[in-house]
């Protein structure tokens, strides 16, 4: 048994809010996106349409499906308008619990009673936000990947009170928008953030005792292991912060493994924080292309 979704809305319009707005409106949702900075907002909304003229370009997407899609999704800086109405909610915004939850209960103020809530954290307990919202049996994560658009998986990840029902009905989302979908028992990371924050943090341990180049590193472990990206690529797409924070996490709930290695927390400190502000592991132009 499932919960009809007509209505959804999207909590945060950074890199992983646009992108689930994106694929929520093309999916036939009624969609609303929040974010309280107007910046945030009209960067949101021109990186939505310019990836929707894209796919259009590429034969991905139809005309047609991309104008209707434009049509069905709106941004607000109002919280409570965007949860108005809303079949479900899924929050993404920056990856602190105190900030989620604090959210959260925002939410539980203006949402209908029926809504369902989901959080796209990539690591952190789903369980622990799900009691800040007053709703934990119809609550759990739905961890998309970025670009959303282009990415096929989403987790969905299953707290210690979250309902048949609730996850039966985000599956059939997660369907609907393209997805294939995984369920996972929620654990530190989850699959993939447990499995990417281990190579990740290894590279740079190998770049520090300079095993090898970080193109070189990069062109082994594609070549050599079919990753579609180098782990430096993928840090410095995800952000090097947001990975200083996740294995932060995992080191206080998984053990030494996961400590952060402090090439990484140089560069965070550095402010190099990876393509969203030009200077990585690698340089990026005002576009986001790499510079050689």
């Amino acid at each position: 048994m499932t919960t009809d979704i007509q209505t959804l809305a999207v909590l945060g319009a950074g890199t992983m809010g646009r992108g689930i707005a994106h694929v929520s409106a093309l999916a036939g949702y009624d969609t609303r996106c929040y974010d309280p900075f107007d910046a945030a907002r009209d960067k949101a909304a021109s990186a939505v349409e310019r990836n929707l003229a894209k796919g259009v370009e590429l034969g991905k997407v139809e005309g047609a499906d991309a104008e209707a899609a434009l049509g069905r999704l709106s941004f607000t800086g109002d919280l409570a308008e965007a949860v108005d109405g809303a079949d479900l909610v899924i929050e993404a915004v920056p990856e602190s619990v105190a900030l989620k939850v604090e959210t959260f209960e925002e939410v539980s103020k203006h949402a209908p009673e029926h809504a369902l809530y989901a959080t796209n954290t990539s690591a952190l307990s789903v369980t622990e936000m799900a009691a800040a919202g007053d709703r934990a049996e119809r609550f759990a994560g739905m961890h998309f990947f970025n670009p959303v658009h282009v990415m096929k998986l989403v987790e969905l990840v299953k707290g210690l009170e979250t309902s048949e029902e609730t996850l039966a009905t985000m599956r059939a989302v997660g369907e609907r928008m393209g997805k294939q979908v995984v369920l996972v028992n929620e654990a530190p990371g989850f699959v993939t953030t447990r499995i990417n924050a281990l190579i990740g943090n290894e590279a740079f341990r190998m770049l520090e005792q300079g095993v090898a180049s970080a193109e070189d590193i990069d062109r082994a472990l594609k070549l050599g292991l079919n990753h579609p990206m180098g782990p430096f690529e993928l840090v410095d797409l995800v952000g090097l912060d947001v990975r200083l924070a996740i294995l932060e996490y995992l080191h206080s709930t998984l053990g030494e493994a996961y400590r952060p290695n402090r090439l990484l927390v140089q560069h965070v400190a550095a402010g190099r924080h990876g393509r969203k502000v030009g200077r990585g592991v690698y340089r990026y132009d005002e576009s986001g292309k790499r510079q050689r």
